[in-house]
């Protein structure tokens, strides 16, 4: 109990918290729209706007959602064109904002310390002003979802019978994939650019197991990811471990758990006479 008496420790578990909320709601999007590889374009790409921040000498964070949501605007205008194969579009931009983030990071003096932190992620660096970033992106997050539900359902669901119903589709879409851009780059801290992406999709895949209903996915995936980014944080506290690669490793563990009581319990139901 000594440790929620240090700040830092504080500032993690509410990092901790907010991120597992925020990625637990979009993440769930996500997974049900079948785009786990626009989000994993997303979060390297936004390594070219940090590599700049580093290099210009002003926030990487601020830089890397430019980046981010740029990326994903571009990608979600070119692909709705038909001129351009989505696949196509995310490779390109992946790759490239991997080698501007690569060549900025080069051309900067001196050594990147924080360089590792963008990759891999360390909750135990997350900044007051970090928290007050995620803590508004959380509440816009809450907001949009409780006031637009049935379109972003119909959206990730059917996105032709949401045609149908008159909805603004492309409008939702643009609004997801801008959402989609802002989670990764501020959850950066907590899983790093390179893991972001399981923090997004592994819960939620865990949690489709037991519903197909998009409101109960979204609460069991914020739990899921609040356990496994707890379970982080206190790996990195006590043993000194990278945070983010706990958090994977125990998401994972759980969907391998999930899937093995799924398929014990469909075994048991086929034996039954």
């Amino acid at each position: 109990m000594e440790l929620f008496q240090y700040h830092f420790f504080q500032n993690a578990l509410t990092g901790a918290i907010l991120t597992s909320l925020i990625c637990g709601l979009v993440g769930s999007y996500i997974v049900s729209k079948k785009m786990a590889f626009i989000s994993g374009g997303l979060s390297h790409t936004s390594f070219g706007g940090i590599g700049i921040g580093y290099f210009l000498g002003i926030n990487p964070l601020i830089t890397g959602i430019i980046f981010a949501v740029g990326a994903g605007l571009g990608i979600e205008y070119l692909s709705q064109s038909g001129k351009i194969r989505t696949d196509s579009l995310i490779a390109a931009f992946w790759s490239t904002g991997m080698a501007i983030g690569i060549l900025f990071v080069a051309m900067t003096p001196g050594y990147a310390p924080d360089l590792m932190t963008y990759l891999f992620g360390n909750i135990l660096t997350i900044s007051s002003t970090e928290i007050l970033a995620l803590g508004i992106l959380a509440l816009l997050v809450v907001s949009i979802f409780l006031v637009l539900y049935y379109p972003i359902l119909y959206v990730a669901f059917d996105e032709n019978f949401a045609y149908t119903r008159k909805l603004p589709v492309k409008a939702v879409k643009y609004l997801m994939m801008v959402l989609i851009a802002f989670t990764i780059v501020l959850s950066i801290r907590v899983a790093g650019i390179i893991l972001i992406l399981s923090l997004l999709t592994i819960p939620q895949e865990t949690a489709s197991l037991f519903t197909k209903q998009l409101h109960k996915m979204m609460i069991i995936s914020v739990i899921l990811g609040i356990i496994g980014c707890v379970t982080g944080l206190f790996f990195s506290y006590f043993f000194n471990f990278p945070t983010g690669p706990i958090i994977i490793l125990t998401l994972v563990t759980i969907y391998l758990l999930g899937r093995s009581f799924k398929w014990v319990t469909l075994k048991a139901k086929t034996k039954q006479p």
